[in-house]
């Protein structure tokens, strides 16, 4: 083997290399992502209401998925103990909207007294995000909301 060829070879296995390490790099989590802020406004929130974009947990014809998902956030929520969980938008303060697809999940976040027709004022999205034994875009919720109740 020439030397040139060596060169070129040893510029090869190089780039390989970088590329290699490049791909098993690890990449940043949802965890490592910054909460966006949660709006003031929902510094004096107490209730809340736990539906999907689907319909509410009992409408029949709601994915199980987002039936599961509204059970997983509910069960948070009381757990954390900071809300109350009510079962009718119009004794709530605040509004969470869940969708739970294979694909990704999402927590959104609306006020409910202007509920249905608002837009959402807060909103999170990752995959497995209101599974039934962990709800990282819950914790995302929560870490948001006790920022704002300082």
């Amino acid at each position: 083997m020439t030397s040139t060829n060596k060169s070129i070879a040893g510029v090869v296995t190089a780039l390989l290399l970088l590329a290699a390490f490049a791909f098993a790099a690890p990449r940043p989590n949802k965890s490592a992502q910054t909460v966006p802020p949660l709006p003031a406004i929902f510094g004096n929130a107490r209730y809340v209401y736990v539906t999907s974009y689907d319909g509410d947990q009992f409408d029949p014809n709601l994915f199980p998925e987002d039936r599961q998902a509204i059970g997983a956030v509910q069960s948070a929520i009381r757990k954390w103990g900071k809300l109350t969980v009510v079962y009718q938008y119009h004794d709530a303060d605040i509004v969470l909207m869940v969708m739970s697809r294979p694909s990704e999940d999402a927590l959104a976040v609306y006020d409910a007294h202007g509920w249905p027709r608002s837009q959402y004022l807060w909103r999170m999205t990752g995959r497995n995000g209101l599974q039934s034994s962990e709800t990282p875009l819950v914790t995302d919720f929560q870490k948001a909301f006790e920022l704002i109740a300082k």
